[in-house]
């Protein structure tokens, strides 16, 4: 378990320039404006925000970039633009559109050398690769691409291994049987991971309420990524904080 702060990020999953939520990744409902729910998640503590653009397109890039303008010029904390990334020009334009990081998930699927060049030309502290992975019933993890919708002939533990190794700084890692369902992290596959590779672990897919968020972190994760918890406002980032306070997780307080 990494000495550094606990982190806690919410996610804003984006559909045509508004936040949706739905259940392992499908059924999705509108819940808000980004960059309204970007700006509240600060000012209840977020330590940074996630935006997935989780239908992006070449048709909707403009109205992407667009988002990223106004949440990054709203934002002091630490901003990740994920969705549609296929180059290193994608990488660069949203880069300097605002966001302080990148989010790679399919691009790095088909062409994973592309990790190596991203975090070569931009440092690894911008590289985020996210891994959608599903557990089978035959109990293995399988990696999905295109936004869960596509399986892949990869397995979560050595893609995540080669991840590490290709120069990411971050693995987003979301267990697709989990997403949505407010049952709670995979903390197994997480924990492990998050202990056994050089770079920080992010837990997503399953939060409900703070205690899972504490399972998590004991579990070994570095951060963990929620939604549904928080766009719901059963529960603010200050009290979760404060709830993981009280428990011993080292995070940041406003």
């Amino acid at each position: 378990m990494s000495g550094l702060l606990k982190r806690i990020i919410p996610c804003l999953d984006v559909d045509n320039g508004r936040v949706v939520k739905g259940i392992n990744f499908v059924n999705l409902k509108d819940m808000g404006d980004p960059v309204e729910l970007a700006m509240q998640y600060e000012q209840q503590g977020a330590d940074e925000i996630v935006f997935l653009d989780i239908t992006a397109t070449s048709d909707n890039r403009q109205t992407a970039l667009d988002n990223v303008k106004k949440v990054a010029a709203n934002l002091s904390i630490p901003f990740t633009l994920g969705g549609g990334l296929r180059t290193l020009d994608d990488i660069s334009a949203f880069l300097d559109a605002g966001a302080d990081k990148v989010a790679l998930n399919s691009i790095a699927l088909l062409q994973p050398e592309i990790i190596n060049q991203a975090a070569q030309k931009y440092g690894s502290q911008c590289i985020v690769v996210a891994v959608d992975s599903h557990l089978d019933v035959e109990g293995n993890y399988s990696v999905y691409a295109s936004g869960g919708r596509q399986k892949t002939d990869r397995l979560l533990r050595p893609w995540a291994y080669e991840v590490a190794e290709r120069g990411a700084g971050e693995i987003l890692l979301t267990c697709m049987h989990k997403d949505g369902t407010g049952e709670g992290f995979d903390n197994q596959i997480t924990g492990e991971l998050a202990k056994q590779l050089p770079i920080q672990v992010i837990a997503s897919g399953g939060a409900k309420n703070p205690a899972d968020l504490l399972a998590a972190f004991e579990s070994g994760a570095d951060a963990v990524l929620a939604a549904s918890m928080f766009h719901s406002g059963n529960y603010s980032i200050s009290e979760t904080k404060q709830f993981l306070n009280k428990k011993g997780v080292a995070v940041r307080l406003d």
